[in-house]
């Protein structure tokens, strides 16, 4: 399947992607940035970053993220971004998705994605094999 490259006002941004932009780490690319910095753009954030910054925080996967684990509610509306928050249905498309990736983040992103029809802000190679527009 591929990506399909759109543009528009309202995108999902995948958890790497609010890392680097909350740390301002250098691997964010300058598209990435335009977007998530343009006032004209609505950026969504998923519950299921929160769930796996905190997982992957206590895990010791991601020891300096204690910054968003304690403030991501206050970084996200410092940042001007929405929750996207996990549904029901989005629950079912993510555990329904084909394809052997295991990862339970990534797929609830996908499956938001699709339902939503939101672009996703991304540079995961594993979103290529889901019929969802990335953006990167």
């Amino acid at each position: 399947m591929g990506a399909i490259e759109t543009e528009g006002s309202t995108f999902l941004i995948d958890t790497h992607v609010l890392l680097w932009w909350l740390f301002g780490d250098a691997r964010l690319s300058s598209r990435a940035y335009d977007i998530i910095q343009s006032p004209d753009h609505e950026i969504f954030v998923s519950s299921a970053c929160g769930w796996e910054i905190s997982t992957k925080y206590r895990l010791g996967k991601l020891p300096h993220a204690g910054e968003a684990v304690n403030h991501l509610p206050a970084l996200l509306q410092r940042s001007h971004m929405a929750v996207l928050s996990i549904t029901l249905e989005h629950a079912m498309t993510a555990d329904a998705l084909p394809g052997p990736h295991r990862d339970p983040f990534d797929r609830m992103l996908i499956a938001q994605s699709q339902l939503e029809r939101l672009p996703i802000v991304t540079n995961d190679k594993a979103f290529r094999d889901y019929p969802v527009s990335i953006i990167w």
